[in-house]
Parts: structure tokens; C-alpha cells; sequence
């Protein structure tokens, strides 16, 4: 919490140290730079003695933002009609009943990385990722405050801010603070989330330079369920806290929002430095602005490129009071009387080394470009019978080529592990997009094929494999589809074949399925205009796979929203109205609190009724906010008035009662 305060002062007084903004902009929008008065560019100057020229850039911001892998520059999103935007878990996830638990989908979307992989995602949606970081362009310094305040003492803070130090500088930091006590014993959760980018281009646009640092820490309790589930209607159990569970149920208990504490639960910690540079070969050229100014232009015909990275990792499980009873039912652990802590860590160092080269064919597209790259893997691990030590080596390449008239969009990727630990390992990609006009927009082809190690988690050296010495088969994973977006529908289908698919088969058992997994899915998203200012928003998705299968999903997923909203009173944005999430019945994961991971089961299956939300959403130039009540579908009369029916995460998971959730985010112009 020091860090977080520290980071806020900072930020507030790097703002309110300006003065006021003079003109209020909308600042989701991108607004143009090259701004012209009278015919002649806008200069911070004076033309003549005695007169100044007025600079309307002054008054506004142009911002944009590119990821690492993607030459499209994308504005900040002002749309106040979507809360998923603002929130960390996405609508079609289902986490385990508190902000910041584990989480998985209710849409399947396949694992496919080659190489290396630890094995523990169930934390993954709080996590700052290297891949998603925003590398930002912008004419004023910007930042960004956001707070949500909801029932059971949540706690979400975010901060942002970026700035161009000079016209080829851009650096700028991203926070996040995700703090939940929870509503039943032992459930508290506390994430934070930091990091530091930048970006850098030479003066004569040869040399480029990306700067990134993630460090996330996750700390969650894991009470693995409630042990009877008719307390939940029973009157007297209106306080959740006194709903006996199966794990920490014998810890003493604080609602502390401010308690960071972790008896019975996962500490994951994970930090990444990661450093690109390139040089362009090529043809130079320059245009003189004025008589003491030049701009220079480059069009590169082949770019030397390295980059560098170092991640540690460490997985970490806890339990200072475990229960004998569950631990020996649940994972065939016995404990002597009076029980023992029970711990469980491993470690990770991997340190990638990646020189590539990358050609232009035409020199004036620099989308169009054939790359061809090694990178050198060495890894390290502390692991249940102390230090291992793995190399790899992986060879990859990519041609991309989105043309000038921006209607076709070609990308080929691949990537194979030649030698080391995960030789054999490889991927593969094909996109196709084509934009065909305003009214019908584009459609898209993807195919995917993955050829993989299991994740080391299911591997007999690894410290969370309590029962399966052995190693595995590679998984092999294909995907293919189409999708088609325009501004009357959009469509997607998907088909998703995996051989060799691995899982645990109970809480602590590793097991590989010997036959073809195939999952198909067809999924729609329309805004439907209802009347005047009222409008419904659909998103829905429907799955098919073989119901003995590993990979559990509901037939059925929906998503909509009723929303009236519009622009009042010249600066107010408002849409309020209902959400309701809804899927059919499945036989959902149970979750193993020690492996962090969904396991299958087929013995209970998942009967929720559907989640409703009511929601008010607002912006006023700069500043929005956001009230929320939710699960309002928990609404039970029969004992009263209380929330008290709650849907269920996992068979024995209870998701939250009713949640009153405020929230606001404040952009700020310097």
C-alpha cells in the first residue's frame, strides 16, 4: 500500500502542478495534428515582432497507442456503455466469487504456445502481460486515475500516465491495485500490478528501441468451497463468514482490507525486463521545415533487430492450519496429528536472447516485410529435488503484408524449437483479411496449428506433481475459422481439434486423453435499436464438443444488455439499464487449491440462473463514472428480504451475494 500511495502522490502533483486545461476535448477521440490557421501550420513562433501565433494544439491532445507486435495505432476507448472494459475479469470468464480469485472460461479458447510454459494460468486475467503492453504517441502528457469501491470492503485503484519527453521519446508507467477481503471465510485476495514502458526513435529514424518492466504479485486465499451447501438458505447464515468451509476454516478471521496475509492460499510473483533495439539499412531522405529545421525521413530495405529479456517466477502454496481429513481425501496427503503447514514452491529463471532480420520489399510500405530469426532459451528452474537447468533453441520467422489501399491483410507466422528442451516443439499461423467496403466491413480466415510440450507442471520433476513420475506426448492443437465484422453484425466460427490433451483428472492426478477433442463454436454480437434511445446489445456464442470430454463448456452463452443511453445536456454521456449473463447447464470444473488449477468432473452439473445486473454509466468531458448493483438474481423471499441465493463458480464455489459497486475514471491533461 506505501507503493500505491507513493505512486498516487506523484501522480497528483505532476498533474495539478499544470495549470488548468483551457479547453475541454473528448479524449477518446484522436484528433488531427497538423491543426492549420489561415491557411498555414500552427507554430509555437511569432510570425511577425509583436504578435504571437495561436497554437490550437495547445488546447487539445492527439494520443495513440501501439502494442509490440502490431504496426496498427489504436485511440483510447471514452465508451461508457460496456463495464467489462473497466473490470479486470472479462464477461465470459467465471471466477471463484471474489475479485481477484481464479478464474476460467465459459467460452474455450485453446492454449497454443509453443516452448516453455510453467503451467499456472487460473491468476492469468490479473496479470500485467508483456504482449498486451500499449506503447503510447501523444502531444501532451496524459494521465489517468481510477477507483471502485463495492461491497465486502473491494478495493480497485488504477493508475496510468505517459508522456512524449521529446517528439521521438514516449515513456510512461501502468498500476493497479486489486484488494477483496471476500464474503465467505478464508477468500481475501490482494494483486498489484506495475509497469513501466517506453519507446524511442533516432533522430533519422534508423535506430528504435522498446523498454518494457512487468512485475505482478498475486496473493490469494483458497478456502476450497463450502462444505454444505443448504447454510446458504439457512437464516442463520446470513453472515457468510459463519458457513464452515474446507480449507482455513480454523484461522482466525479479520476483514481487513488493508491485510495482505496469506494463511491458506497462492503467493505467485512473477518479473519481466525486456529490451528491443533495431538499426535500418536503407534510403535516406529529409525535408527542410524552415531555415533551421529538417525533418528527416528513412524508408528502410532491412532492419537488424535483437531483443533481450529475463523473467523470474515463483508458485508458491501455503496452508499454515491444513485439515487433515481434506488433505488426505483431496490429495492423499497425510498429515501427523495436529496437522503440519504445508508448502509447496518452485522457481523459475528464464533469461531469451532473439536476433532477427527483417526485409521491406517495398520500401515505402513498411507493412509488407519477411523476418527470419534464432533466439537462445536458457532456463532455470528450483524444483522439488533442487536446481535444473534447460536450454532452447528456436528458430522463427513471419511475412506480413497489409496493402496500401488497406483492403488485404496477409500474415504468416511460425516458429519451431530445433533443439533443447522443447525440441520438436512448434507453431504455426495464417491470417486473411479483407476490408470490403463501409457497409459490409471485412472478414477474416485464421488457421492455427500447435505442436506442444505439456505445460512443466504436469512433468515428474516439477514440485506440484505429487503422484505421476512419467512424461507425457506433445499435444497438437488446430484451430480454424472465419470471422465477419460490419456495422449491422458480427460473426465468428470456430473449430478446435487437440490431440493428447493434458489435465489433471482429480485434484493432484496428471493424465493425458488419448483421443481427438473437437470443439466447434459459432458466435453473433449485434446492437439491436429498440426504440428512440433504447438499445439491446447481444453477444452470444454456442459450443459443441463431446460431453465425456476433459474440456467442459455450456452448449449455450449469452450476454445482453438493455441499455437507454445517449449525449444529454452537450457534455453528458449516459447508458444505464440491465445486464443479463446467462449459460445452460454444464458440468462445471471443480478447482484444486494447491495446483492453482480446473480440474474435470462429471457428477455435478451447473444449474445457475441467469445474472442480472442493473447499471448506471456516465461521462462528463473528462470524468466518468459508474454505479452498480449486481446479482441481483440472488434475490430470495422466503426468509425475508435478503441475497442470499447465490449461483455456484465450481459445485462447490458460491459465487457473491448482491454487490453495490462504485466506480469512477478521471483523465487528466497536463
Amino acid at each position: 500500500m506505501r507503493t500505491f500511495f507513493f505512486i498516487l502522490s506523484l501522480l497528483l502533483f505532476n498533474n495539478f502542478s499544470f495549470s488548468q486545461i483551457r479547453k475541454a476535448t473528448e479524449l477518446g477521440e484522436t484528433l488531427n495534428a497538423g491543426i492549420r490557421s489561415g491557411g498555414r501550420q500552427a507554430s509555437d513562433t511569432a510570425t511577425q515582432p509583436g504578435f504571437e501565433q495561436r497554437n490550437d494544439l495547445k488546447d487539445s491532445i492527439t494520443i495513440s497507442y501501439r502494442y509490440l507486435h502490431d504496426l496498427k495505432r489504436y485511440s483510447i476507448d471514452s465508451t461508457v456503455n460496456d463495464f467489462n472494459t473497466y473490470f479486470p475479469v472479462p464477461a465470459h470468464y467465471m471466477y471463484l466469487g471474489n475479485n481477484g480469485a481464479a478464474a476460467y472460461p465459459l467460452i474455450f479458447s485453446p492454449f497454443t504456445k509453443a516452448g516453455f510454459d510453467a503451467g499456472f494460468h487460473a491468476f492469468d486475467v490479473y496479470r500485467f502481460k508483456l504482449e498486451e503492453t500499449k506503447f503510447y504517441k501523444t502531444t501532451r502528457p496524459f494521465s489517468m486515475i481510477g477507483y471502485q469501491l463495492a461491497s465486502g470492503k473491494e478495493q480497485m485503484v488504477m493508475a496510468q500516465h505517459t508522456q512524449n519527453i521529446n517528439p521521438r521519446f514516449n515513456a510512461g508507467f501502468d498500476y493497479r491495485l486489486i484488494n477483496a477481503p471476500g464474503f465467505f471465510l478464508n477468500q481475501n485476495n490482494n494483486h498489484n500490478n506495475a509497469r513501466f514502458f517506453s519507446n524511442y526513435q533516432g533522430k533519422k529514424k534508423r535506430y528504435a528501441a522498446f523498454f518494457v518492466i512487468v512485475n505482478n504479485t498475486i496473493r490469494a486465499s483458497e478456502n476450497g468451497g463450502i462444505k454444505n451447501d443448504s447454510f446458504l438458505l439457512n437464516p442463520n447464515f446470513k453472515d457468510r463468514f459463519g458457513v464452515d468451509v474446507f480449507m482455513g476454516n480454523t484461522g482466525s478471521f479479520r476483514q481487513n482490507p488493508f491485510s495482505t496475509n496469506i494463511n491458506s492460499g497462492n503467493q505467485y510473483k512473477d518479473f519481466t525486463t525486456f529490451l528491443r533495439q533495431s538499426f535500418d539499412l536503407g534510403q535516406k531522405d529529409s525535408i527542410a521545415i524552415n531555415d533551421s529545421t529538417t525533418e528527416y525521413l528513412f524508408y528502410p530495405r532491412l532492419r537488424l533487430q535483437h531483443s533481450i529479456s529475463y523473467t523470474s517466477s515463483r508458485y508458491r502454496f501455503r496452508d499454515i492450519i491444513p485439515d487433515s481429513s481434506t488433505y488426505k481425501d483431496w490429495f492423499n496427503i497425510s498429515l501427523l496429528q495436529g496437522g503440519d503447514t504445508v508448502q509447496v514452491n518452485e522457481r523459475w529463471r528464464i533469461v531469451e536472447n532473439d536476433f532477427s532480420l527483417i526485409q521491406f520489399p517495398d520500401a515505402k510500405n513498411p507493412a509488407q516485410f519477411i523476418e527470419a530469426g534464432v533466439a537462445l532459451q536458457n532456463i532455470g528452474g528450483y524444483l522439488k529435488d533442487g536446481l535444473e537447468n534447460f536450454y532452447n533453441v528456436k528458430l522463427h520467422g513471419e511475412y506480413r503484408n497489409k496493402t496500401r489501399n488497406r483492403k488485404w491483410d496477409i500474415s504468416l507466422k511460425g516458429e519451431f524449437f530445433a533443439s533443447g528442451f522443447n525440441a520438436g516443439d512448434y507453431s504455426a499461423s495464417a491470417n486473411l483479411a479483407r476490408t470490403l467496403n463501409k457497409k459490409w466491413g471485412e472478414i477474416k480466415l485464421f488457421f492455427i496449428n500447435s505442436n506442444r510440450t505439456p505445460s512443466f507442471i504436469f512433468d515428474g520433476r516439477s514440485s506440484f506433481n505429487y503422484s505421476y513420475p512419467g512424461s507425457f506426448k506433445k499435444e497438437n492443437i488446430v484451430s480454424f475459422g472465419a470471422e465477419a465484422n460490419n456495422s449491422f453484425i458480427q460473426l465468428k466460427f470456430a473449430n478446435h481439434l487437440i490431440t493428447n490433451y493434458t489435465y489433471f483428472e482429480n485434484y493432484y492426478t496428471p493424465a493425458q486423453t488419448g483421443k481427438l477433442i473437437n470443439i466447434v463454436q459459432v458466435s453473433a454480437s449485434k446492437k439491436v435499436k429498440l426504440y428512440r434511445r433504447w438499445n439491446l446489445y447481444v453477444d452470444a456464442t454456442l459450443q459443441q464438443t463431446d460431453a465425456s470430454s476433459a474440456i467442459k463448456v455450456p452448449f449455450i452463452y449469452t450476454r445482453s444488455r438493455i441499455a437507454y443511453e445517449g449525449q444529454f445536456y452537450k457534455n453528458l454521456n449516459l447508458s444505464t439499464g440491465l445486464e443479463i449473463r446467462y449459460f445452460t447447464p454444464f458440468d462445471a470444473y471443480n478447482y484444486s487449491p494447491i495446483m492453482g488449477q480446473f480440474v474435470p468432473q462429471d457428477s455435478v452439473k451447473l444449474k445457475n440462473l441467469p445474472d442480472i445486473h442493473a447499471f448506471l454509466h456516465f461521462r462528463i468531458k473528462s470524468f466518468t463514472g459508474f454505479i452498480r448493483t449486481e446479482n441481483l438474481n440472488t434475490l430470495y423471499l422466503k426468509n425475508g428480504f435478503s441475497f442470499v441465493n447465490n449461483n455456484y463458480a465450481t459445485p462447490l464455489i458460491p459465487t457473491a451475494g448482491m454487490i453495490f459497486r462504485l466506480g469512477i475514471r478521471w483523465w487528466f491533461v497536463n
